[in-house]
């Protein structure tokens, strides 16, 4: 934690040569352990190519009514623009269609698309999901990239996202203005295009209620209708075209970048059972420097907590297999991911790029901000419930005399937020796992958020409790025991949501 979260790093943004720097220091640290490289050509580097791109302008978006009579939208106001990966200029003309929530859930016998053609037009929909949805099924079906895979699917040109009354209460569209040109980050493919998927449709702007006010003049439904149904639980609005056509202009600014997945592999020695990997993660990238800061003021985020911490922990989980008498049964890949912080990007990579075959991968435990500030005495394993790597998990988290608790923060939906989730996408039986909210973690955790999170404190000068850092790392090398070790491979539960959605029958870790 000392080396990953010094100055010298310079706050180990992907891309940068701070970040390469750590990523160098991982691999010597893999080297000194004995561990092998488990990248391309002998290398402990996955090679990730990055997309950078940012808005260039305020871009337009001008409102024409049946009339001919025109309205330009202000921007900061009554929108902010989308910044585009695959192309500097884009423009889209099209009719608009509302589609409520923009949701298609066939298990739930939810269509917001029926009844509505969107062949050919923008949709406009709400941010987020219903209130009814279970949390972490509603931060899948809230989240863009879902919504603009069905709009995709439909025919739509593009994707307009629309505030609700609740969404822009906790945040205004005007406290946007500051970041509206910060760089966002995808991975390019082998034909070095930016990875979007349902680029087909893409996500043009978002609008907060003055704009919306706006796209609804003359409306079949009120918006104020339209508002007060996005409130109620299930949310169910019955979709229609918008009287006005839109015109979108937007400029990008898109620069190709490179970083690295840091990997290594530990062989398992079980003749049958060492071609299954289990694939443990932390991500070793934070957010950089804050160029924008006051003149003396510490203006490099040292992320030492987030994510030095969970790095450190790999590395020792490591340490304890090389130094174990009995070698694990299944191999191990150690994968420290670039661009977490840019929207779970070096993860997304090693999942659709493995450097290993994906139907041999198990499972994926992950690590992401341990809060290491206090002797913890449970954990919580995101996603636990959902697989058989729950009563794993629990066995042997008891082994070190630690309780596993449920999640504590369900309204955050973090099952889906962190680098486990681009494994879920694959089909892969995942948990995410952070220090528990007994014995005094909850005030802690909810401290580091408020005052350390993202900011250039989170450092070294923290109370570290190393004792409590020494024990998590012990859970964290017996959960990885215990599934390298286990007779059976893991699988998702019958009827769980994410096991049917990305594990159907057939995938290696479906539902027996």
């Amino acid at each position: 934690m000392g080396f990953l979260a010094d100055d010298a790093m310079e706050g180990r943004e992907a891309g940068t040569r701070g970040y390469d720097i750590a990523a160098n220091y991982v691999a010597a640290q893999y080297a000194l352990l004995g561990v092998k490289p488990g990248a391309a050509g002998g290398s402990y580097l996955q090679r990730v190519p990055l997309l950078a791109f940012k808005n260039a302008s305020e871009g337009s978006l001008v409102l024409t009514a049946a009339d001919g009579t025109t309205t330009a939208l202000k921007f900061g106001e009554d929108y902010l623009p989308n910044a585009q990966a695959q192309a500097t200029e884009v423009s889209v003309s099209a009719p608009l269609v509302f589609v409520g929530y923009g949701i298609s859930a066939p298990e739930k016998g939810r269509d917001d698309y029926a009844g509505v053609d969107v062949k050919g037009k923008i949709v406009v929909l709400l941010t987020g999901a219903p209130t009814s949805f279970q949390t972490e099924e509603r931060a899948h079906y809230g989240n863009g990239t879902v919504k603009r895979l069905e709009a995709a699917k439909r025919g739509a040109v593009g994707v307009i996202s629309m505030a609700t009354t609740s969404s822009e209460k906790r945040r205004p569209l005007e406290r946007g203005v500051a970041g509206y040109r910060e760089w966002r980050m995808t991975w390019r493919n082998a034909e070095d295009v930016g990875f979007v998927r349902g680029v087909s449709s893409p996500t043009l702007a978002s609008i907060g209620l003055k704009g919306a006010a706006k796209l609804f003049a003359g409306a079949p439904t009120s918006l104020d209708t339209v508002l007060a149904a996005a409130e109620t639980p299930d949310g169910l609005i019955k979709g229609f075209d918008l009287a006005p056509k839109a015109a979108v202009s937007l400029k990008s600014e898109i620069e190709k970048r490179e970083s690295s997945n840091v990997v290594g592999l530990i062989e398992g020695t079980d003749p049958k059972l060492k071609a299954q990997t289990v694939v443990l993660t932390a991500h070793l990238d934070h957010t950089g420097i804050n160029e924008n800061a006051k003149p003396g003021v510490d203006r490099i985020n040292n992320g030492a907590l987030d994510n030095a911490s969970g790095i450190a922990t790999l590395l020792e989980v490591a340490r304890g297999f090389q130094n174990a008498k009995t070698k694990p049964k299944r191999s191990i890949l150690l994968v420290a991911v670039t661009a977490e912080e840019k929207g779970l990007i070096g993860s997304e990579y090693f999942a659709n790029n493995p450097t290993v075959a994906k139907a041999d991968i198990a499972a994926n435990v992950n690590l992401d901000m341990p809060v290491l500030l206090y002797p913890f005495t449970d954990v919580v394993a995101f996603g636990a419930d959902r697989s058989t790597l729950g009563p794993a998990v629990a066995k042997a988290a008891g082994r070190v005399g630690i309780a596993l608790s449920g999640d504590p923060l369900p309204e955050e939906g973090l099952f889906t937020r962190s680098d486990h989730y681009r494994f879920v996408e694959q089909g892969i039986p995942s948990v995410f796992l952070m220090t528990g909210f007994q014995n005094g973690g909850e005030k802690a955790f909810k401290d580091f958020l408020a005052t350390h999170y993202h900011r250039p404190n989170d450092d070294l000068n923290q109370p570290i409790d190393y004792q409590a850092a020494a024990r998590f790392a012990l859970v964290n090398y017996e959960i990885a025991r215990e599934l390298t070790d286990a007779p059976e491979r893991p699988v998702w539960k019958k009827g769980d949501f994410f096991g049917n959605q990305f594990a159907p029958a057939g995938h290696p870790s479906a539902a027996k």
